[in-house]
């Protein structure tokens, strides 16, 4: 069968966008039974005249919005049974956000070896396999308990007690008693929202932020209230007018290598941030997880607070192993004696294993010779990256000085979709600024990974998009 769905090119609204749409409507016109069975990718984009990549993107979006089935082998047919969400019930359910899964999953999902431009990773061919490999044949043999043993509710001791000695060198002072480690940060940021929160409370973050935990808090019925982030940090005049308004009980930032923009928040916004946490009675989550992507520490929110009204989020799974899923909290030890009992309750423990076998990379030197590796490669592929982009027409939010990520845009160019519907005929997927910002607003920006960025496709991407007509 042919779908009759209209897709018009010049409207500015990418295809994908205008398939979930058109097929939605197919759907709720009640022209399509349940069962039905659409055409495959291929005939649709042969009869659309369009790349295969929107159809596959928004054929996904619709399977995870529960209008479609897919069946592997088959092909993708209407869903037999219907979300409320379809005929405009629980729109409002936050675990419902229409698309959230989507955008995490997307980073994950790319079609075929597509350019994963926008991603979160470090490209495998950076990583040290070798000294990976050599620590997990060590903990084999040495310690084979780890390999079916749960971890103990803290962590590895051992572990913590690096852990420890490496945020020293940040200047916080903690014990080792006053860190849990988690299975990498977002379970520590899921245990604090579980600690902290309760449906209806207030939070402010970060806009644009980390869209992951957006969409955890929007699992526990948080209200979030954008704090808009600029190049030294978050727009404190505007966050002394929100707390006029709202009484928050956190305020989550990503203070150094922020997620999306790259910018590392200056010393006087720190300063001031604490006086008004004091002030207004809120505790701040520091997350830091891109710390070890920096040479030369600055000062954090944590080391300038000692933990008083900052709780600190650290992790290993960004430049060491995203396998491994090494995170962790510093905390009051109030605080950590009560999330290692929400995490006994929610997960029991953590991996023995994974513990065991970053105590080995740290031990053996191997971590701190990768960190070497890694960081100046970051830091040349930032440096190419921003020159493309700029050589290329792009407007850089910040030129940043370390970490993964360059927040740029098209000037001309309005809305972020337009970009990615620009690249997926080239292979290229990128990450639009709408999902970094707390509900979804529209955003002309978009995140690229440094690491990616100098390859070929990113190249022709980056012409391609710049020639894009406003």
């Amino acid at each position: 069968m042919k779908l009759d769905i209209d897709l018009n090119r010049e409207n500015g609204v990418p295809l994908t966008e205008q398939i979930v749409s058109g097929v939605q409507e197919w759907i709720r016109s009640r022209t399509a039974h349940p069962g039905a069975k659409l055409p495959s990718i291929r005939q649709f984009a042969a009869d659309n005249d369009i790349s295969r990549f929107p159809v596959i993107e928004a054929y996904d979006r619709l399977v995870s919005l529960g209008y479609l089935d897919s069946r592997p082998g088959s092909g993708f047919y209407v869903a037999e049974r219907q979300r409320a969400s379809m005929s405009g019930q629980g729109a409002s359910d936050p675990r419902r956000a229409e698309g959230e899964s989507v955008h995490i999953l997307q980073q994950f999902n790319h079609p075929g070896e597509s350019l994963k431009l926008g991603s979160g990773f470090i490209p495998e061919a950076w990583r040290d396999m070798d000294s990976l490999a050599q620590a997990i044949r060590h903990v084999s043999r040495t310690d084979g308990a780890s390999m079916i043993d749960y971890a103990t509710p803290l962590g590895n001791a051992t572990l913590r007690e690096h852990l420890q000695a490496r945020v020293a060198q940040l200047g916080i002072e903690a014990e080792a008693s006053q860190i849990l480690i988690t299975i990498g940060a977002s379970q520590a940021m899921d245990l604090l929202m579980r600690y902290m929160l309760k449906p209806g409370d207030t939070i402010f973050v970060e806009d644009p932020g980390y869209y992951n935990f957006n969409g955890l808090l929007k699992l526990h019925g948080v209200n979030l209230i954008g704090i808009a982030r600029t190049r030294t940090g978050p727009d404190l005049d505007a966050m002394q007018k929100q707390l006029q308004l709202h009484r928050p009980k956190v305020f989550f930032i990503n203070s150094v290598y922020h997620n999306p923009t790259g910018t590392t928040i200056a010393p006087p916004i720190a300063f001031r941030l604490l006086q008004l946490a004091r002030e207004h009675n809120f505790k701040i989550i520091e997350d830091d997880i891109y710390a070890d992507f920096q040479s030369d520490p600055t000062d954090r929110l944590a080391t300038l607070d000692q933990l008083e009204h900052v709780i600190y989020i650290g992790g290993l799974s960004k430049t060491l192993s995203s396998s491994l899923r090494i995170g962790y909290v510093i905390a009051d030890h109030a605080t950590i004696k009560d999330l290692a009992d929400i995490k006994m309750l929610t997960s029991i423990g953590g991996s023995r294993f994974a513990e065991a076998v970053t105590v080995a990379l740290l031990e053996r030197g191997m971590y701190r010779k990768h960190l070497d590796r890694l960081r100046r490669r970051m830091r040349d592929a930032l440096g190419a990256t921003v020159q493309t982009l700029e050589m290329s027409g792009w407007q850089v939010f910040e030129n940043p000085s370390g970490g993964k990520f360059v927040w740029a845009r098209v000037p001309h160019i309005d809305d972020a979709g337009r970009l990615v519907e620009c690249g997926a005929p080239l292979g290229v997927t990128v990450a639009p600024g709408s999902y970094f910002r707390p509900n979804g607003e529209p955003s002309p920006w978009i995140r690229i990974n440094a690491a990616f960025a100098n390859e070929p496709r990113a190249r022709m991407f980056f012409e391609a998009a710049a020639a894009l007509k406003p």
